[in-house]
Formats: C-alpha cells, structure tokens, sequence
C-alpha cells in the first residue's frame, strides 16, 4: 500500500496530475477576468459595477445578467446594440465589440457573475461562449 501511495504522489509531483476542482478554475478564471474588465469594461461601467445612470446600464446586482446568460455573453462577445432592460431601467445604447477571444469572454464573464453581489458558481467555459453566435 505504501509503495502503491508513494507511486501515484511521485507521478503527481514528476507529471504534474493534479485535479483542479471546479472551484479553482472558476476562482482562477474570475482572477483573469478581473484584469480584463480593468482594461476594457471599467470605463463604463465604473469599478463598482454600477454604470452610469440612464447611459450604462449596471453590472452590479443586475438581473439581466442572472436571467439572459446567452444574452449577456453574445453581448461581450459580438458587442450590444438596443434596447435591453436592466433592474428595471430601459437602456438603448451601442457597446462596440471589445475584440476578446472566447477565453477572454468566459472570464469576463464569471469576473461580473461574480462581484457587486452577482452570484453564479456555474462556470462559463470558452466551449459555451464559442458555441453563442451572433443573432
């Protein structure tokens, strides 16, 4: 037993298996996504996730973000143009594309369903932002 033990931590520490928990990833992909929303998203959208009034609509508790996930990343991915409904709040504006590829999406998305009291534990993959297309 103590040989089968010392077999499988030497192929761990010499082959690097590790088991990442989804956890991790979501944590480490929220990490990369907050330096993109600093690079790209702050501008509008403000540190606190709040917008602007009227001109932004907010990321910080929003509902749109929590009920039109699909929505919400064709947005970042392809940009935003019309009318969407934020907390209540008609905004009509134009978000230009940001040029991200979907990696980038993805963090960006879990870094914003995961601040200013946003909660999603389930992870948004490059998979799922690859396979939304532009409407």
């Amino acid at each position: 037993m103590k040989l089968f033990l010392f077999i499988v931590l030497a192929g761990t520490t010499i082959f690097g298996f590790t088991t990442i928990s989804q956890q991790d990833k979501l944590q480490e992909s929220i990490t990369r996504g907050q330096e993109i929303y600093t690079d790209f998203c702050i501008n509008c959208h403000m540190a606190s996730g709040e917008g602007v009034e009227k001109t932004y609509p907010p990321l910080a508790k929003s509902d749109y973000l929590k009920n039109n996930r699909e929505a919400s990343i064709r947005g970042i991915k392809y940009g935003q143009k019309g009318e969407i409904t934020v907390n209540g709040v008609v905004y009509n504006g134009y978000m230009a594309p940001m040029g991200l590829d979907d990696e980038e999406v993805a963090d960006v998305m879990n870094f914003i369903n995961n601040s200013w009291e946003n909660s999603n534990t389930k992870i948004v993959t490059k998979e799922e932002v690859t396979a939304v297309k532009k409407q």
